[in-house]
């Protein structure tokens, strides 16, 4: 059978025109232009978690963490202090001697160095300190999921821009052969093999094309903005972005790692949305120590030596500084006891609190547990559903593509419309757009499996 003059039109296979799809600078060129080099999914990944407000909050609140577990190690040390003081007393007074007022100045100077340890307050110290390690632990924890979860947010919407960028190459690529065959329906219509109807109903497809080429542009750079936005990249700066190494011509191989029980219990080690809440209960159950430590007795032990130097203004008989100095020391030492009687009830109620705090903890634990369990089996039923999906759509684009080609062939030889052939390409635009969003599904999702597993989304 001879081969019409339209069936190079739709001669390009699916491998070549997606690898077409997989140039991203080459799409985004004429939107963009070339004025850097582009960039990885996990180059746009880092840059988002080093710059994401959110994730700087949260590392801000690791260091105020830190902080606090050294202040409580702080604590277990001794305190100690160190005072001068001067005082000048002006005024009458009475002289010893004659039983008579008199104006007297006076000069005192006082010195003083003191220093107290706790040595028993209930564990309050070790509880705190406690309390301050599971904090950190905590923030560390809920940092990296801040961090992973701006991660996977970036890599959504570099999937979603690969979606446009396929679907603008797929309506300019339709848009080129409607182009091509309204070029041989005006020919066919000067000799008469056509109508002007035909021509016309022509017209109006590449006017559709042209409106569905803008329209995908539009939705790609839309798609480009959400992009820069997950990554708080500059608006206004150019970006320009790589194709991941994934070819789209290859089929894809049924995954390995499909064991749910398997993901979970390597999830359950290593997940920072569930390593952070177990540190909050840890933090939770400290917390109610603390709040326990008042109920017992204070143990305190102090020491301190002193003295002061005093002098009548205008008396040259007064002790000289230095005789005054050593002469008037005194030291101390004292051990007090303080028992806890009655504090309106400010002990047992945060007691109460903090329990109502360890039922929260236990409570929200135990949903990261289960919600993990739904995300590991989610991710690998849809991961499944759109391998299989791609595959299908893979034989119905080779279908369509048929198809398409045959109406296109019956359209030349007059036995199928302008509308016939529409249908038949419109048909094929949809199939290659549905199998390129399962397939990108499946990358979306095999991320997902493949975070929960351990892999690391990005390099610090």
């Amino acid at each position: 059978m001879a081969r019409s003059a339209a069936c190079p039109i739709f001669a390009a296979n699916l491998k070549a025109m997606k690898k077409q799809m997989y140039m991203v600078g080459l799409l985004l060129m004429p939107l963009f232009g070339w004025s850097q080099t582009a960039w990885t999914v996990e180059q746009c990944m880092r840059y988002a978690v080093k710059h994401n407000h959110e994730v700087t909050q949260q590392r801000l609140t690791v260091e105020d963490y830190r902080s606090d577990k050294t202040q409580a190690v702080g604590a277990f040390l001794p305190s100690l202090h160190a005072s001068v003081g001067n005082q000048y007393n002006f005024g009458r007074a009475i002289d010893p001697e004659t039983n008579t007022y008199t104006n007297v100045s006076t000069f005192y100077n006082g010195y003083s160095v003191s220093a107290s340890i706790p040595l028993f307050d209930g564990f309050q110290r070790v509880s705190e300190w406690r309390l301050a390690k599971a904090n950190l632990l905590m923030g560390r924890h809920g940092l990296r999921a801040k961090q992973d979860e701006v991660a996977l947010a970036v890599f959504q919407a570099y999937i979603d821009l690969l979606y446009y960028r396929g679907t603008v190459e797929m309506a300019r690529q339709k848009r080129e052969e409607s182009a091509q065959l309204l070029r041989q329906t005006r020919t066919m219509a000067e000799v008469g093999t056509k109508s002007e109807a035909d021509v016309a109903q022509m017209e109006a497809t590449q006017a559709t094309d042209d409106y569905e080429v803008t329209r995908q542009e539009g939705l790609l750079a839309q798609a480009l903005l959400v992009l820069k936005r997950q990554m708080n990249y500059p608006a206004e700066e150019t970006l320009i972005v790589e194709p991941m190494a994934d070819d789209e011509a290859e089929p894809i191989e049924e995954p390995t790692d499909s064991d749910a029980a398997a993901i979970v219990e390597v999830a359950q080690v290593i997940n920072p949305k569930l390593l952070e809440a177990e540190q909050s209960l840890s933090a939770a159950k400290q917390s109610l120590r603390v709040a326990k430590s008042g109920l017992y007795p204070t143990i305190s032990l102090g020491a301190g030596i002193s003295t002061s130097y005093y002098k009548t203004i205008g008396n040259a008989n007064a002790k000289p500084f230095g005789d005054q100095f050593r002469n008037n020391v005194g030291e101390y030492l004292s051990a007090t006891l303080s028992i806890p009687l009655f504090n309106r009830l400010t002990t047992l109620t945060q007691i109460r609190k903090q329990r109502h705090a360890v039922r929260r903890a236990e409570e929200n634990l135990a949903y990261q547990r289960s919600e993990l369990e739904r995300l590991i089996a989610e991710a690998l039923i849809d991961r499944e559903n759109s391998r299989m999906e791609s595959r299908k759509m893979a034989k119905k684009v080779e279908a369509d593509r048929l198809a398409a080609r045959l109406t296109i062939r019956q359209y030349e030889e007059g036995l199928a419309t302008s509308i016939d052939v529409q249908t038949a390409t419109v048909t094929l635009l949809q199939s290659q757009a549905q199998q390129l969003q399962s397939r990108l599904t499946f990358l979306y999702k095999d991320k997902w499996v493949n975070y929960y597993k351990g892999e690391a989304l990005w390099t610090e």
